[in-house]
């Protein structure tokens, strides 16, 4: 009950103080407690484009929110890989040039050690597999030393180099879907279609100024649930020509609101950025893939190869 009265008396301070703000917040008040009102409905096609706006909203937000990965480098990097300073500090190819000058095989494992002022190499699947096989390559030719050339050793330290320049062709496709997708993607979000969340405010706020206009000219007064308006209510041809003027400068500023709101949301539905934006995306993807296609298309006869000549020299040796 003390409740109810402290409505009833917000709402008597409104109705005192007529504002364009207090009159809004009154009418919100009276449609927000169910209070049998006239509210201005808006037209069939204005309410269908703010749902095309909407769902361009919430499609922009799932997309982002999946492929704002492109932005972090580990997206595929392994949870359960421990890799050290040493690892990353070199590249897989400048260590693969220091292995083939080494001499010793104190200067063959100062190849796989990082100098002090070394940049961590990047964390992306492609790059940690590189360095597993050039190790892998490195701990086969140590104990294959004087024994001739290992061909599964040639063959990781070539997958290692391929792997490298794999993750490479990974780092430009997300350079480019950062730049291009979703930086045009966040700026349809933040920009348009938050240009047009504040112009379907406006139409709001006009249509409950205009309701609340009509409201306080013709006596429509503030009441709590259950209570009936005490106010006598005039009837459009009792009104004066001032109070007319009243309700038609509302209308006026709804109408007025309402056109500009539709202009702004058909121009964020038209525009064709987001649609240039996700061609951009796929331009990206289809270049990685390219280019890691071309580059395994190399890999792959050198490895066939490198296994052919094994098995020859198997047979040989074994004398069939």
């Amino acid at each position: 009950m003390e409740n109810l009265q402290k409505l009833g008396a917000f709402g008597k301070n409104i109705s005192a103080s007529f504002t364009p703000f207090a009159a809004r917040t009154q009418q919100l008040v009276k449609e927000t407690l169910g209070q049998d009102v006239d509210k201005t409905q808006l037209p069939p096609d204005y309410i269908e484009l703010e749902k095309r706006v909407d769902a361009l909203k919430k499609v922009h937000n799932q997309m982002l929110q999946v492929t704002s990965q492109y932005s972090n480098e580990a997206y595929d990097y392994p949870t359960n890989i421990r890799e050290s300073f040493n690892d990353l500090g070199r590249t897989v190819g400048e260590k693969v040039q220091l292995l083939s000058a080494a001499t010793s095989p104190a200067e063959a494992q100062a190849a796989l050690t990082a100098p002090p002022s070394a940049k961590p190499q990047p964390k992306t699947f492609s790059h940690a597999v590189a360095r597993a096989a050039l190790n892998a390559s490195h701990t086969l030719q140590g104990e294959y030393a004087g024994a001739g050339e290992d061909p599964l050793a040639t063959a990781l330290e070539k997958y290692a180099v391929a792997s490298e320049r794999v993750g490479e062709a990974r780092l430009a496709q997300d350079a480019q879907i950062q730049s291009k997708f979703l930086a045009g993607w966040s700026t349809t979000l933040n920009t348009n279609i938050m240009f047009a969340t504040r112009a379907r405010k406006a139409v709001e706020n006009a249509r409950l100024n205009l309701d609340a206009t009509k409201a306080n000219v013709k006596g429509g007064a503030f009441s709590l649930p259950g209570q009936k308006s005490q106010q006598h209510t005039l009837n459009d041809e009792d009104l004066t020509e001032e109070q007319r003027a009243k309700i038609e400068q509302a209308e006026d500023e709804f109408v007025g609101q309402t056109e500009e709101a539709v202009g702004v949301m058909k121009n964020v539905l038209d525009t064709p950025e987001p649609l240039r934006n996700l061609a951009d995306l796929i331009a990206a993807q289809l270049e990685y893939h390219k280019k890691a296609y071309e580059i395994l298309s190399e890999l792959a006869p050198v490895v066939d190869q490198l296994q052919v000549e094994q098995e020859v020299r198997r047979h040989d040796s074994s004398g069939f």
